[in-house]
């Protein structure tokens, strides 16, 4: 017994166990099949985590539920960030389409000054809502790690498609108008 004690065999027990300990905790960290673009990939349209921001012009804080009953394109971009700049036309285009058929897209803008970003969109003619993730800490929860990002929501306000880049005409017309003719 008292061999089993000793330093070096305890060093090493206590090694084994700290190992399994983290290949546990990865493993409960890294569910595979989880991720929002996984489950969409699986036929599975996610519930979004629970997001209220603040309006970019200012004003009470409005919540993503509150957009319930509508298709939002949900676009995380900056000001200034080249890509953004580049499919803002096609934001601006096809917002009277969907507002025209009971849909939107909601600008958030991210890790922003401002005034970069009020200016960003009255130069560009982005005339839909806009909200402010000043710090970005929201992100994380939708899984966006670059700009621009776009995240489409159903109207029953599940996750039904997901850009990891710039977006163009054809996944407006591939991912946002199949959902636009869908009942909530």
């Amino acid at each position: 017994m008292s061999r089993l004690l000793r330093p070096v065999p305890l060093v090493a027990l206590a090694a084994v166990l700290a190992l399994l300990a983290l290949l546990a905790y990865g493993i409960a960290q890294n569910q595979t099949g989880e991720s929002i673009d996984s489950q969409l990939a699986a036929g599975k349209r996610p519930v979004p985590p629970a997001l209220t921001l603040p309006p970019l012009g200012g004003g009470a804080p409005v919540s993503l539920s509150s957009y319930r009953g509508k298709v939002v394109v949900l676009n995380f971009w900056a000001s200034w960030c080249p890509p953004c700049k580049e499919e803002a036309p096609i934001l601006s285009r096809w917002q009277p389409r969907l507002k025209a058929r009971n849909g939107t897209i909601v600008g958030v803008d991210v890790l922003d000054v401002t005034s970069d970003a009020q200016r960003f969109a009255t130069q560009h003619k982005l005339d839909f809502p806009h909200l402010r993730d000043e710090d970005g800490s929201r992100l994380k929860a939708f899984e966006v790690v670059g700009y621009p990002e776009t995240i489409v929501l159903d109207r029953k306000g599940r996750i039904a498609a997901t850009s990891r880049g710039a977006i163009d005409d054809r996944f407006f017309t591939q991912k946002v108008e199949p959902l636009l003719r869908e009942r909530a």
